[in-house]
């Protein structure tokens, strides 16, 4: 296998978990609170964060060799603005209800440090597809980190997953008393800490 595909494949796998932008790296907290009272409204932040971290790291490589330094945090911003707008607009036109869920979460990803680190770190410095790689892996880890913590959530507060009876309960006639903390801001937080209390316990036996 040659060095370009060597870091092609380490770079597609780094954002799925030796740098996921959640777990790992403890990037994009807030939308990672915020929007994962259920899977739904996790899951197209996630598709909503991907398309923008395609797309700006597509532009920011294309034009690498011609930032200046004290210009490019300014560039990197236009150019995360530009398709944040783009997602915001589209989900406005085609899910309007996702949209009034999602509030002002999707506009806010123009300063989730995700994008803004990723066109730093990666597409400011390396080629076309090592960029479209990087924005895939990061988007996809943070996804998947989202709708799992969602999955969690959704599950203990109502018995559902996308909206479908998982858990029976006490209301329906079956046996499962709803969480309701874990809707709130607090089941966020727990959530949120025992993932990445599991992920370091992980991560702990590997390296012994």
């Amino acid at each position: 296998m040659s060095s370009n595909e060597n870091k092609v494949s380490s770079t597609l796998l780094a954002g799925l978990w030796k740098e996921n932008p959640v777990f790992r790296l403890l990037l994009g907290m807030c939308p990672v609170l915020a929007v994962t009272a259920a899977c739904k409204p996790a899951l197209t932040m996630g598709f909503c964060v991907i398309f923008v971290l395609v797309c700006s790291n597509i532009v920011v490589s294309l034009m690498r060799n011609l930032l200046k330094p004290h210009l490019r945090i300014l560039m990197f911003t236009l150019t995360i603005a530009t398709f944040v707008t783009i997602a915001d607009l589209l989900l406005k036109a085609f899910q309007p209800e996702m949209s009034t869920a999602l509030g002002p979460y999707v506009p806010l990803i123009i300063v989730n440090c995700i994008i803004i680190g990723r066109a730093e770190a990666c597409a400011s410095k390396n080629d076309l597809l090592i960029s479209i790689v990087d924005a895939i892996s990061m988007g996809t880890g943070f996804t998947i980190t989202l709708c799992v913590l969602a999955a969690v959530r959704e599950l203990l507060s109502t018995g559902k997953i996308f909206e479908l009876t998982v858990l029976p309960t006490v209301e329906a006639g079956g046996w499962f008393v709803p969480w309701t903390a874990m809707m709130l801001p607090v089941g966020a937080f727990v959530t949120l800490g025992l993932g990445l209390a599991i992920v370091n316990v992980i991560c702990k036996k590997k390296q012994a």
